[in-house]
């Protein structure tokens, strides 16, 4: 199963729209935030996919929650925007916050900054921001041999 991971987009549903295009093969899509109306233009036109969102701190006005949890073949996924836990400034709030809630993976955005990594049995994704020519996006396979989470680059070739 392929997840894409999306944050701070910005108001570039076109790019939003591109990325989705090129990874048919997802199932599921999540926002990470600063994009709200971005998902909302796009995501009828690929009505097989589930998405799932929270908002940033610059979605005004909206009812998105802070930060949300989801199981998919017995993986435990936690996502975030990642202002309410400062990631700008430290993790130790928000890797907490996913050793709480006993994720397998944690999930943020915020600071534009991409990062895929693996930390004391947590996988830990920033799928950077895909607003502008070097945005990117990340994904999540989830395969029987186990997890894996990767960055594309705007313009790399897609697998």
């Amino acid at each position: 199963m392929r997840i894409l991971v999306f944050s701070d987009t910005h108001g570039d549903s076109n790019s939003l729209y591109k990325a989705l295009l090129s990874q048919p093969q997802a199932d599921i899509v999540i926002h990470l935030g600063d994009g709200e109306a971005d998902v909302e233009s796009v995501r009828y036109e690929f009505p097989s996919k589930m998405f799932l969102q929270v908002r940033g701190n610059c979605d005004f006005g909206s009812t998105l929650p802070l930060s949300e949890e989801f199981v998919t073949e017995g993986i435990k996924i936690f996502y975030t925007h990642g202002h309410f836990y400062d990631v700008k400034w430290q993790d130790d709030l928000i890797l907490a916050a996913a050793e709480k809630r006993e994720a397998n993976v944690l999930l943020y955005g915020h600071t534009h900054v991409p990062l895929s990594t693996y930390q004391n049995g947590l996988h830990i994704l920033n799928p950077g921001s895909l607003k502008g020519s070097h945005g990117s996006y990340g994904f999540i396979d989830i395969t029987p041999q186990g997890i894996v989470t990767n960055i594309i680059y705007r313009n790399q070739s897609h697998s």
